[in-house]
């Protein structure tokens, strides 16, 4: 068996599919716009489960699960199985369904998509495959390389979402300008609850930015020609590393394939703290095939084999070391990354300053509810700020600047979703309130009487 050290992406990257975007359970999907009251012909199912047979035995990284699935197919065509069923879609989704039966393995995967796979062919074709490349760049762009959201949230902890690992050399640029943006985070949440996979060529982009050394992240076995590849983290990355920074990854059921190598590898590392639920279970690279002018098919070629647990996330996923719901996970994780920052912070002013961070997160986690009745006692002018009641909610108004909604922390106590470094608080004399202190985050206060 041959091995081989390399930091291209040689392997799952789908070669066939130009225009190709991930869907759960991060199959790539050819486009399923089916032609209008198509219906699949006797023959046309045999040459599908024909050329199924052929691809599972000669491509599929397990070569008796292949023969295996193969059999099963063409069995189930000579008994009949299929005759009742004309749709495409239905067609391909009985075929999925029985090949996963065998081993599964949910890379694994039937489409029709004759619009797809047209475009396919036309960015084959040496007359089209400027115009093809084009389009499949312009697609990339509008969606960003699949970047959602960067910010840094209060008590200087990162959080970045992506939802797919696109080839770095296309997605490159953008991944390296998000690891700039937060390299002076303390904490770095990186969502990957709504990540399908992709390439490890981003994998090993931003993995980079979390180690000095150089290390060994993952192994691919390739049954074509019996070798192995090794992806290791590069040799340079732009811009500063994140060496110190305590990273969380969030999961959840969706997080499949490639985004639970990146997970895997950094659990194993002992470099992230994992956050949120079981993830996918995928951990075979993909191919596509092109069955005919309807149909295609992605054909797992290889397995992931890690360095260090010489095993993979295959059938099972990736426990968290923190369980939580998907839409739970980041508050979860959030509070985690303030709580460690708070007990490694010796600065006393910072400490302040993180314990603040805190205390706004819990009073979103859990709301204030605050008592109707006493509502109107804090409506009325406290020198230059005004505070309002507008169909039952409370606002904030200073001198002529825009109103802002008071959010109850507790009694007296409210926040502002869009000044994270300002609260109000009420002071009370004999039950009633004689003045309002803004309170910020670097310990200053200010009071103003009430009129």
């Amino acid at each position: 068996m041959k091995t081989q050290k390399t930091n291209q992406t040689s392997c799952w990257k789908v070669t066939l599919l130009l225009f190709s975007f991930m869907i759960f359970p991060c199959l790539i999907s050819f486009s399923q716009t089916a032609k209008e009251d198509y219906k699949v012909n006797p023959q046309e199912k045999k040459q599908v489960v024909d050329s199924i047979a052929l691809f599972m035995k000669e491509k599929y990284v397990f070569p008796d699960k292949g023969e295996e699935m193969g059999r099963l197919v063409l069995k189930n065509l000579k008994e009949g199985k299929y005759d009742e069923i004309s749709d495409p879609q239905d067609f391909a989704a009985a075929l999925t369904g029985d090949l996963q039966s065998v081993n599964h393995d949910r890379h694994i995967g039937v489409r029709y998509g004759p619009e797809m796979i047209a475009m396919i062919r036309k960015g084959q074709n040496e007359e089209t495959k400027k115009e093809a490349e084009e389009y499949r760049k312009q697609r990339q762009e509008h969606t960003n390389f699949n970047f959602q959201e960067i910010k840094i949230l209060p008590g200087n902890v990162g959080y970045l979402k992506f939802n797919g690992f696109m080839d770095a050399s296309d997605a490159g640029p953008t991944a390296i300008a998000a690891m700039n943006f937060l390299s002076h985070t303390d904490a770095l949440i990186i969502d990957l609850t709504d990540n399908g996979g992709g390439s490890p060529s981003l994998i090993q982009l931003i993995t980079t930015y979390f180690f000095e050394e150089p290390k060994h992240l993952n192994s691919f076995y390739i049954r074509e020609g019996d070798k192995t590849e090794q992806f290791w983290t590069l040799t340079y990355v732009p811009g500063e590393r994140m060496l110190e920074t305590d990273i969380y990854v969030l999961t959840s059921g969706f997080t499949f394939s490639g985004a639970e190598e990146f997970t895997y590898n950094l659990k194993n590392m002992k470099r992230a703290v994992i956050v949120g639920e079981t993830t996918g279970g995928g951990a075979h690279p993909v191919n596509q095939h092109i069955i005919n002018d309807n149909f295609g098919i992605s054909v797992p070629f290889g397995k992931a084999v890690n360095p260090i647990t010489n095993a993979n996330w295959e059938g099972t996923g990736i426990e968290p070391h923190v369980k939580a719901e998907k839409n739970k996970a980041l508050d979860v994780a959030y509070v985690m990354a303030l709580d460690s920052l708070i007990k490694k912070e010796k600065n006393e002013n910072v400490k302040q300053e993180l314990a603040w961070a805190k205390e706004g997160l819990q009073a979103k986690v859990n709301p204030f509810k605050m008592d109707d009745k006493n509502v109107k006692d804090y409506v009325g002018v406290y020198g230059p700020r005004k505070i309002t009641l507008e169909n039952g909610q409370l606002y904030y108004q200073r001198e002529n600047r825009p109103k802002m909604k008071m959010i109850p922390m507790k009694e007296d106590l409210f926040m502002f979703d869009d000044l994270a470094y300002f609260r109000l608080k009420f002071i009370r004399e004999n039950g009633r309130i004689v003045a309002l202190e803004g309170h910020y985050d670097n310990g200053t206060v200010d009071k103003n009487d009430k009129s």
